[in-house]
């Protein structure tokens, strides 16, 4: 019923010709999936932290993680970017995950974008799914989209121009 006596049947099985084929069989299966599990999570590095002393003048673009805590003043590109309580951005967010708890002005876009209580936003929030914590002051429009992350993706400035052909080709039908 245990493990341990299947264990303990492989050793005396050895002295049989036939059976070593089978249990050699068996241990060579489980080798590779154990092999595949350990290469997977090693490969996530940890976030890069830029601490509030920074001042960075530029943008950053990263296929990673970031922590911003000091003041950048360009456009960032990141896997998942947590911006800290003392970090100030100017410029345009894009990420797959955004977390705001300190200040950005400019656009914020995101397929999960998160504002918390400290969170202060003076720009439009493109993005698929948000949450809004009580206490996160915001000055902007919001817009939800598929596709957030897609530079061709409709700006909120830009869906008034667009929506004007939309109606007459449905009025057409």
């Amino acid at each position: 019923m245990f493990s341990k006596s299947k264990i303990n049947d492989p050793a005396p099985k050895p002295d049989s010709g036939a059976t070593p084929a089978p249990s050699a069989a068996k241990d060579s299966a489980p080798a590779p999936k154990s092999e595949f599990k350990a290469a997977a999570p090693k490969q996530k590095a940890p976030a890069s932290v830029l601490s509030n002393d920074l001042h960075i003048t530029g943008n950053i673009k990263t296929t990673g993680d970031i922590q911003v805590e000091g003041t950048v003043e360009g456009d960032i590109r990141a896997h998942l970017l947590t911006i800290g309580e003392s970090a100030t951005i100017k410029g345009e967010v894009m990420a797959d995950d955004v977390v705001v708890n300190g200040r950005v002005v400019g656009r914020v876009r995101g397929l999960k974008v998160r504002l918390t209580a400290t969170a202060r936003v003076e720009g439009d929030i493109v993005h698929k799914t948000i949450a809004i914590e009580s206490g996160a002051h915001f000055e902007g429009s919001v817009q939800r989209q598929d596709d957030p992350l897609n530079s061709k993706a409709k700006l909120p400035g830009a869906a008034t121009a667009s929506a004007a052909p939309a109606p007459a080709a449905s009025a057409a039908e």
